[in-house]
């Protein structure tokens, strides 16, 4: 059984079945209709509904409220936590100040986007000290609106977090906190309609015993994209293992020669460790889909999907990170760059999971850069994702590591374009020397985000790209977008 918060009333489920999203258990279980379906990918923000959970580096004391995407949410990722959704604003007749401020300034036409965008809203409110644009921009990159050019949901913005009111969240926080408390996750809790059941371990030693019995489950944590084969592929996944309340793999622990980050941290919680290391990655990150994505999806999923185009292991790939992987009381550690063996082929065996990824930290003499094309700024899938780390010393290139996706079946380092620039003067003829070499290392394929030539170009340029920079530290916006 997995129990939570409607806002304030407490449900139970038990026997739901866990293919069911957030998105579908509200509008079809629940009545509660004002959260849309617009895409059923993550794209449009649509669904958006906000999630409270307690903080734990607070000790629990207070509560933090995260966007997320519902038709990507499965229900059993709900577990001992409160779901807030556009419905719950209004308080005794009264808009709530976010809703007012959509009302004053106009924000919305069609209003088919319009709850999607006051929950993000919502959200930002409670973790603003005021406006921001920057901050105001990230929130709200991951909701579309066809309608009304912005412009007025930003102003809807400036006005709801410059004039923060208390609510009745604020007013019930105490409540709420002591109710998510009593329903707090302490043991395998499991979802079972009879022909397909989802189960929740609290343990990385419950996890490794429980997917040693079930080898064929799908391993779950964010759901932002094992969900799609249940919303644009239609299928029924009959076995599921929810990660999500292991506290061992939510943890970021620095260590004096590394980054150790559990699986199941959500990219949202990576990316202080990562940021302040690399700021390249942090950059990366803040491109990474959508905050709603963010909240959600997990560095170990990013990881574990294995697609040829996921941002984070290029980068990881070039820094030398490796992964944790762990098969009932046995671990082993692999080199990232060994993981990946084929196009969605792992060196990962059944029943073995990914329990965390170390990241060297930084060191000094070397040089990381990371780079991003894609057809539009936010909220979009790379062409062509590159990640460089160097060591230069006295002019000279004594050490590299490329690693690029986009390019090939798997995420991949560029061994010939490396041997050419080792032991090579950093200059512009022998990076020319290189990006020939790229030529050696991939052979792209043509697709409707970009054709083979335009990807190998591409890959060149950001090489050159490196070494300009280098040359002018003072160059900005390396994380680059082309339309």
């Amino acid at each position: 059984m997995i129990q939570f918060l409607l806002n304030r009333e407490l449900r139970r489920e038990q026997t739901l079945d866990p293919n069911t999203t957030v998105l579908e258990y509200l509008r079809e279980y629940r009545g509660k209709p004002g959260t849309k379906e617009g895409c059923a990918s993550g794209d449009c923000g649509a669904c958006t509904v906000v999630v409270g959970e307690l903080d734990g580096e607070l000790d629990g004391d207070r509560l933090r409220y995260r966007t997320l995407n519902s038709c990507l949410t499965f229900v059993s990722a709900l577990h001992g936590k409160q779901l807030i959704t556009v419905e719950d604003l209004k308080h005794q007749g009264q808009l709530h100040s976010v809703q007012q401020a959509m009302v004053d300034c106009h924000g919305s036409q069609c209003g088919f986007c319009t709850p999607g965008f006051v929950m993000s809203l919502f959200a930002l409110q409670k973790s603003a000290d005021g406006f921001d644009k920057a901050d105001t921009h990230e929130a709200l990159a991951g909701n579309l609106c066809r309608c009304t050019g912005y412009r007025p949901i930003l102003d809807a913005a400036e006005q709801a977090c410059c004039g923060k009111q208390s609510d009745q969240f604020d007013a019930r926080e105490a409540d709420t906190i002591a109710q998510l408390k009593a329903i707090e996750p302490r043991e395998t809790a499991e979802l079972n309609s009879g022909d397909k059941r989802c189960l929740s371990p609290m343990t990385v030693g419950d996890l490794a015993e429980i997917y040693s019995a079930n080898p064929d489950a799908r391993l779950l944590a964010g759901g932002t994209d094992l969900a799609l084969e249940v919303t644009q592929f239609h299928r029924q996944l009959p076995v599921m293992i929810y990660v999500g309340h292991i506290a061992e793999m939510k943890k970021v622990e620095v260590t004096d020669s590394s980054i150790e980050i559990g699986a199941a941290t959500p990219l949202t919680d990576c990316y202080e460790a990562l940021a302040s290391e690399y700021p390249d990655f942090g950059e990366l990150l803040h491109r990474f889909a959508s905050l709603q994505i963010r909240n959600q999806g997990t560095l170990g999923g990013n990881i574990g999907n294995a697609s040829p185009i996921g941002d984070s292991p290029p980068l990881l790939i070039a820094l030398g990170a490796e992964v944790v992987l762990r098969k009932g009381s046995n671990s082993r550690t692999l080199l990232l760059q060994d993981y990946f063996i084929d196009y969605k082929v792992t060196a990962r065996e059944q029943g073995e999971f990914i329990e965390k990824i170390i990241v060297p930290r930084a060191q000094p003499n070397r040089v990381f850069r990371a780079y991003k094309v894609s057809k539009r700024l936010d909220d979009d899938i790379s062409a062509v994702c590159a990640a460089f780390d160097l060591k230069i010393e006295n002019g000279v290139i004594e050490d590299a590591r490329l690693a690029f996706g986009g390019m090939a079946a798997i995420p991949k380092r560029a061994t010939a374009c490396e041997r050419a620039l080792i032991g090579a003067p950093f200059t512009e003829s022998a990076i020319e020397q290189a990006c020939e070499a790229l030529e050696k290392d991939f052979t792209p394929l043509t697709d409707f985000r970009a054709s083979r030539e335009y990807r190998l170009l591409v890959a060149q340029n950001l090489l050159r790209k490196c070494f300009h920079e280098q040359q002018a530290p003072a160059y900005e916006t390396r994380v680059t977008s082309y339309a």
